[in-house]
């Protein structure tokens, strides 16, 4: 024991005679560290590398010259492949673009390809009173709005609570239905659209005829059967697969149904799958030219308008319905056209494209 006390005695006085930092840390408490010319003895990683592959084999060493390769050309083929898409994508927009804001002379100039020389905004001003966006009757622009957030706000509750009921709960013919459910996804609209057609047509056991009104997009989205609502029914049902069972016992320990639960539990952790959703259906709805096109003879959309562009600049801009013009000299006016569509898309994207990601890589369609 006295030996030990010695020993302490000793540790103590010396941490006291070493030479304290301005943080109060005793010098010996300090790490050795060294410089990072002072590792390896200097040598570089060039060098250190040589040294290691003197004691391997041929095959490690030919494992760790392919590993080098693709290292190396990895960058490179990373870079290629987006640059191809970039290209791809930005094109078309870049098109579009460059013929919406030239004048029509410009078409006659072969050497004018990109930049054009007369830049003017008659040609979209024409685009914008042709396709009927500044009227106030049967304006496609409101229309539009008007199917595409009521339709998609419907149909994002009605697939969300579709999709918890098939991942949370059992009940006979769970399986059966959610085949049908895929069936959605894989069968196209076009098979369905005249046994649709009958049904609205004949509405109520052919009292009513919702054609051309749009509770023909309405019911389907309020019955979870709106546009690509398979796939949507499907992004939810994995999302809540994965969440923890926990969470919805603790809900039910303190007193809340299925309904509740849902409600107050599953919602406010579903925010960026229920945002995914959400923008699937505007785009889709948005981009919709044929549902639309089947049920609706004289309600315009942006989708419709731009499907009949061609026919449309004949009258308004040719003022003449058989008129025979060549694409060439019609071009600026319809590549107006797409830009003035595309535009709120582009818009609601770049506002939201963070948020949007984040909700792709946790709805469950990858990984």
């Amino acid at each position: 024991m006295d030996t030990e006390k010695k020993i302490i005695s000793e540790a103590a006085d010396n941490s006291a005679q070493e030479p304290m930092l301005d943080n109060q840390i005793p010098a010996c408490a300090i790490p050795d560290v060294h410089e990072a010319h002072e590792i390896g003895n200097g040598m570089s990683k060039k060098q250190a590398m040589e040294i290691r592959m003197q004691h391997m084999n041929r095959q490690e060493i030919a494992y760790l010259r392919r590993k080098q390769l693709v290292e190396m050309c990895w960058p490179l083929f990373r870079f290629l492949i987006l640059f191809g898409l970039g290209f791809v994508i930005l094109t078309p927009l870049l098109f579009m673009i460059s013929y919406g804001f030239r004048d029509q002379i410009d078409m006659n100039d072969p050497t004018i390809i990109w930049i054009p020389r007369h830049l003017t905004l008659r040609v979209m001003k024409q685009t914008i009173d042709a396709m009927g966006l500044t009227q106030t009757k049967n304006n496609p622009l409101v229309n539009t709005l008007v199917l595409n957030v009521g339709c998609s706000v419907c149909q994002v509750i009605t697939c969300a609570i579709t999709g918890y009921g098939f991942a949370r709960f059992k009940f006979k013919g769970k399986n059966l239905l959610f085949g049908i459910v895929i069936l959605m996804i894989l069968v196209p609209t076009q098979i369905i659209s005249i046994p649709l057609y009958s049904t609205f047509r004949n509405f109520l056991f052919g009292n009513v005829n919702l054609i051309d009104h749009m509770l023909v997009m309405y019911l389907p989205a309020m019955t979870a059967n709106g546009i690509r609502a398979g796939l949507m029914i499907f992004i939810f049902r994995q999302f809540f697969r994965g969440l923890p069972k926990e969470l919805e016992d603790a809900a039910y320990l303190d007193g809340c149904g299925p309904f509740m639960t849902f409600l107050r539990v599953m919602i406010p952790n579903a925010g960026a799958s229920f945002l995914t959703v959400f923008l699937f259906s505007i785009v889709w709805y948005w981009n919709d030219s044929y549902v639309a096109g089947a049920f609706f003879t004289n309600t315009k959309t942006i989708s419709l308008v731009l499907k009949n562009l061609d026919d449309i600049l004949n009258i308004e801009i040719f003022h003449n319905a058989n008129a025979n013009v060549s694409a060439r000299e019609k071009i600026v006016w319809l590549e107006a056209g797409c830009l003035i569509s595309i535009t709120p898309m582009l818009i609601l994207y770049a506002f939201l494209q963070k948020h949007f990601t984040e909700g792709i890589e946790r709805s469950g369609i990858v990984g």
